[in-house]
């Protein structure tokens, strides 16, 4: 039995709006990244500021491809 890898947390250079944050989490964990994108549309929600803190963070932590 071999365990599959998954592949390695980066930000996504294909599929990308921004900075690819929410492509890379897609490509992360095997989903769409039209989920993490409503997801972060809804933390603008209240004011923008969550929204943006989040995308800004995550964008410094996640490596580039």
């Amino acid at each position: 039995m071999t365990a599959q890898r998954k592949p390695a947390l980066r930000r996504s250079r294909s599929n990308r709006i921004i900075a690819g944050v929410c492509g890379g989490l897609a490509e992360f964990f095997g989903i769409s990244s039209f989920w993490f994108r409503l997801a972060l549309i809804i933390a603008f929600i209240p004011g923008g500021v969550p929204g943006l803190l989040i995308y800004i963070i995550l964008w410094m932590i996640i490596p580039g491809e």
